[in-house]
């Protein structure tokens, strides 16, 4: 029963183990939770042995318990027959022979007897193996569905571990991209365009007022021009250089009475 106990104790402290602890530790998880599992299983196994063990030798006390209760009553048959047997040769005169089947009833009775106290010794033994037994097969059932849920908890585990796995890699690209971030260069291409554009412009607008001043210069050169030629035109008498303004009359308004 020790070794019972034992198989039962290491199991009931594979059941309890906190697995993520046990993880922390471990350099692979995978590794670890499958290794896990097979002890687990292992141990199982064993208790599997022990728990038919025991119910083998409940049925071998089942067994010699039911061949003590039919003992009894083939002892207490026996027993009848034979005290029968004696009472009637009794009557008959016979009572050598009548004391013969009454020893003989004597016999099955302390035979009867023997078997009773085996039967009375046995029954407090066998309803103890009985709820052992019920225990064991509770006890196997729920170690099954341990295990069940073990082998449920590893996937789950495994696959977050390794979408962490995935996360911290795209992470670590993301933060290479964040410091040599291409859009930066971009930016810098782009303020340089803007520069260019803006210098661009800035030439035009120069361009364009260099014409405006041109074309105030011609004008300008075309006014002094014909100052010239009335100064001259003046210094000769001639009214040929001056344009010929002809006045507008102006006619009264007429007042009404």
């Amino acid at each position: 029963m020790a070794q019972k106990q034992s198989i039962f104790g290491r199991v009931a402290q594979l059941a309890k183990a906190n697995i993520n602890a046990l993880l922390d530790g471990a350099e692979d998880p995978q590794k670890m939770l499958d290794q896990l599992i097979r002890d687990y299983t292992n141990n199982i196994a064993e208790a599997e042995d022990a728990v038919a063990l025991t119910i083998g030798n409940l049925r071998l006390a089942e067994q010699d318990y039911n061949e003590d209760v039919t003992a009894v009553q083939d002892w207490g048959t026996k027993a009848v027959a034979a005290s029968q047997r004696a009472d009637q040769l009794r009557e008959a005169g016979n009572t050598a022979d009548a004391d013969k089947f009454d020893n003989l009833a004597k016999i099955a009775l302390q035979k009867q007897i023997g078997a009773e106290t085996e039967v009375r010794q046995a029954e407090p033994l066998i309803t103890s193996q009985r709820e052992t037994v019920d225990k064991l097969k509770s006890g196997l059932a729920q170690m099954k569905d341990k295990l069940g849920d073990l082998k449920s908890r590893r996937d789950s585990l495994v696959a977050r571990s390794k979408t962490a796995e995935a996360q911290q890699s795209v992470q670590g690209a993301l933060n290479s991209i964040n410091v040599l971030d291409p859009t930066s260069e971009i930016s810098r291409f782009e303020d340089k365009v803007r520069r260019e554009e803006a210098k661009a412009i800035g030439q035009a607008e120069v361009a364009a007022s260099s014409l405006d001043a041109q074309f105030e210069d011609l004008e300008a050169s075309s006014a002094q021009i014909e100052i010239e030629a009335r100064l001259a035109a003046l210094k000769t008498g001639s009214s040929a250089g001056a344009p010929q303004i002809t006045p507008t009359p102006v006619t009264p308004a007429i007042e009404q009475a």
